[in-house]
């Protein structure tokens, strides 16, 4: 596959990952080189990927914990403590092997090391490969508020190996899925209507998609790379989405979600909250709502769910004034940003969902 160009930097697909890789080390001159890795991705991404790497420049890994848990400021003093005793300097490389929690806090962690040192990031799940390591976006979470502590800094380069998919469960393929939806929604009929039984497509179909939906990322990113309007709308089905993830997160009665999980949940009700406010077609939305919980099953909410949910939708970074901003459809691929919502309109969307 074609490689991308995204602002400064290249996303690689593939056997061309390691060449461009290979080709950067051998230019850049790098002092030292450090991988990121989680548990699961060293056992089960790190050896292949060492096996395709060229470079007479010595390698350092460090572990840390897997889990949306541990994407917090505790993790990160962890590593810069290692890339400290390790030596590492301003002309080190790090290479975060992994899923989007790697991706986003290895992205932090160099951005901030020593005022900033390369990076490149290597997604290894469907959501990081077409969502979470596109577009410069780092950070950590803030105790359960997702997302609240980072910067925007684009990395060297991302390279999409696909063969690393075959590492994965069902549910983190699933997780990846909600976010290819997405792209669907905010914008193109025709690529929604393309990822229908799409995680029983061949791998050749499932590549063309991913690189169809970092497409669509891309250009939203390009034009509008520090979020000030466009962006916004690749966080459709996040507000509520985000806000039910780490009420679930926090909550030792409840089964924790994957991102993509709370996601999908988010697009439902933001969808029907699209139908009530807009005008969004009623029976388009009944549709998307057949086709997300045909994926992802329903999950089981409580009266007393709904409230603190709605509490930590505060938190949400598109908040501007005070004021909490949903991402809405007028249409499968027309989009309005900066929409205010009622509270009961939000308690008629659980139902909706519910029912």
């Amino acid at each position: 596959m074609d490689s991308i160009k995204i602002n400064n930097y290249y996303i690689h697909f593939n056997s061309e990952c390691y060449k461009k890789l290979n080709a950067h080390l051998d230019n850049k001159n790098y002092s030292k080189i450090f991988v990121l890795v989680d548990e699961n991705t060293h056992n089960f991404c790190l050896p292949k990927f060492l096996s395709e790497v060229i470079t007479t420049v010595e390698i350092e890994i460090i572990e840390i914990e897997s889990g949306e848990i541990h994407k917090n400021i505790d993790t990160c003093m962890g590593v810069w403590h290692a890339l400290s005793d390790l030596e590492a300097d301003r002309k080190s490389l790090m290479i975060n092997l992994g899923g989007g929690v790697i991706t986003d806090i290895g992205g932090f962690i160099a951005s901030t090391f020593k005022r900033g040192i390369d990076y490149i990031n290597v997604p290894t799940s469907l959501l990081a490969m077409v969502d979470a390591s596109v577009g410069g976006k780092t950070g950590v979470d803030l105790g359960h508020l997702k997302n609240q502590i980072g910067v925007i800094n684009a990395g060297e380069m991302v390279l999409i190996d696909t063969q690393f998919l075959s590492t994965l469960p069902h549910n983190q393929m699933r997780s990846g899925l909600a976010e290819m939806l997405k792209h669907g929604l905010i914008q193109s009929q025709d690529y929604w209507d393309r990822l229908d039984n799409v995680l029983s497509q061949d791998s050749h179909v499932m590549d063309n998609l991913i690189r169809e939906s970092v497409i669509i990322k891309k250009d939203i990113v390009e034009k509008d790379p520090h979020e000030n309007n466009l962006r916004k709308t690749l966080n459709y089905g996040h507000t509520l989405g985000h806000a039910i993830e780490a009420y679930f997160l926090e909550n030792s009665n409840k089964n924790s979600l994957l991102h993509g999980e709370a996601v999908a949940i988010g697009m439902v009700l933001a969808t029907y909250i699209s139908h009530r406010l807009l005008g969004f077609d009623k029976n388009k939305c009944d549709a998307i709502k057949k086709v997300i919980l045909d994926i992802f099953g329903k999950v089981s909410f409580n009266n007393t769910d709904f409230d603190p949910i709605i509490h930590l939708l505060k938190f949400d970074k598109k908040n501007e004034h005070g004021q909490i901003n949903f991402v809405l459809l007028e249409d499968i691929g027309i989009t309005k940003v900066n929409c205010q919502v009622d509270n009961d309109l939000i308690l008629e969307a659980f139902d909706y969902y519910l029912s």
